[in-house]
């Protein structure tokens, strides 16, 4: 259940898409959807209490990638379907772009303009 409760917000959806391009900064992807840093740890936690994404810290910095092949049998169904069925909507390909503009900044820049703690 925790993959279908994961996958009912459009937000965490647009997420996962996102790190199909590879692993994200924290920050990176808050820039890329806007949310509060708080909004923004709550669909992470649950797309990773799902198994849907994974983390990993260095230094101070917090990043997210989708599984690799150790994932479960319905996380990677469930990312797949993810892709066949959304990534070609218009909404995807706007992310894309916006997240292309995003990679081009130090994401130490980008935590700086969102007062990140230090």
């Amino acid at each position: 259940m925790s993959v279908t409760r994961a996958l009912s917000d459009p937000n965490r959806v647009r997420i996962l898409l996102a790190l199909r391009r590879g692993e994200l900064c924290v920050c990176q992807i808050t820039e890329l959807f806007g949310f509060a840093p708080s909004t923004m740890s709550k669909h992470l936690s649950i797309l990773h209490q799902a198994g849907l994404i994974r983390s990993r810290k260095s230094e101070r910095w917090v990043y997210y990638r989708l599984p690799d092949g150790s994932a479960s049998a319905p996380a990677r169904e469930a990312l797949a379907w993810v892709h066949r069925s959304i990534a070609r909507t218009d909404e995807a390909a706007a992310d894309r772009r916006k997240l292309k503009r995003i990679l081009k900044t130090d994401p130490a820049v980008i935590c700086r303009r969102q007062k990140c703690p230090a």
